[in-house]
């Protein structure tokens, strides 16, 4: 990993170290308002990140595919939604939204397979990934995908590379209606609110900032014309990472630690009192 990367991994449960200055977290925003469906971010997500082509699929609408791959982290979802006779197309950038509180992170029992860094993104580590599957378990958001051949993991990465020394996202410096922005997160949520007033003026009285406190927050904040809907566009009413993600590393792994221990001890104890059994 480049020494510039180095600097921003930070460990989802311990702080920085005295004295490392902690960078502002970075965020993408995403308006769905202003997004023509043209696909531009799908292509250069693939071109920056090298990554294979994959084989569109005909839905009957104009989406590439049905849903993202391990080699398709950037996909434009196309829905219609039709209300008091009027039909309205509702088109949203999916990818990882890199939540502040990461259950792929949570989930992973490989250390180092999964990263955050200081800035809010969270990267994958395929050296380091072991192809269990659990973080796609908890990612409420069913991001991450399984690649059969290599038995990896894989998502977007927020063009850590990019952002490192920098540069925009490619898919931000792709989009030609400024539907994608990308800043710091107190500049981005600026922007969006700005833009949900000028929704509600517009007749929007539900427009609101996607940005679910159930995962801490995100590094991609969406604004959603029917805000008090998000399902409409995909998105998960109130993500929050699984019940059993939390319990299997916290109260369960504990718990195992201390049958393995009293195991252990039991042994030992078995040997002091009763002896080793010998056979003739």
């Amino acid at each position: 990993m480049p020494a510039t990367l180095e600097l921003l991994r930070i460990s989802a449960t311990t702080a920085p170290a005295p004295g490392v200055r902690t960078m502002p977290t970075i965020t993408k925003l995403v308006d769905t308002t202003t997004c023509i469906g043209c696909k531009a971010c799908e292509v250069a997500c693939q071109e920056w990140n090298d990554l294979p082509p994959e084989t569109t699929v005909q839905m009957g609408t104009y989406q590439t595919l049905p849903d993202m791959t391990a080699n398709f982290w950037n996909l434009i979802r196309f829905r219609e939604h039709e209300e008091n006779g009027a039909l309205s197309w509702l088109m949203r950038k999916d990818q990882c939204m890199h939540c502040a509180d990461p259950g792929c992170l949570a989930a992973c029992p490989a250390p180092g397979a999964i990263v955050q860094y200081t800035n809010g993104i969270v990267d994958f580590q395929q050296d380091q990934c072991i192809g269990c599957g659990y973080c796609m378990t908890g990612c409420p958001f069913d991001v991450p995908k399984f690649h059969v051949k290599t038995q990896r993991v894989y998502k977007c990465t927020m063009c850590v590379d990019r952002v490192s020394v920098g540069l925009q996202p490619a898919c931000v410096k792709a989009c030609p209606t400024s539907c994608l922005q990308f800043g710091t997160k107190d500049a981005m949520l600026e922007v969006a609110n700005k833009r949900v007033e000028q929704l509600h003026a517009n007749g929007f009285a539900q427009a609101a900032v996607y940005d679910p406190p159930g995962v801490g927050g995100t590094s991609v904040i969406t604004v959603l014309a029917h805000g008090d809907r998000p399902e409409l566009y995909g998105l998960p009413r109130d993500p929050t990472i699984p019940m059993a993600v939390r319990l299997w590393k916290g109260p369960l792994k504990w718990l195992g630690n201390l049958a393995m221990v009293g195991g252990i001890l039991g042994v030992l104890v078995h040997y002091v009192r009763v002896g080793r059994k010998d056979h003739d």
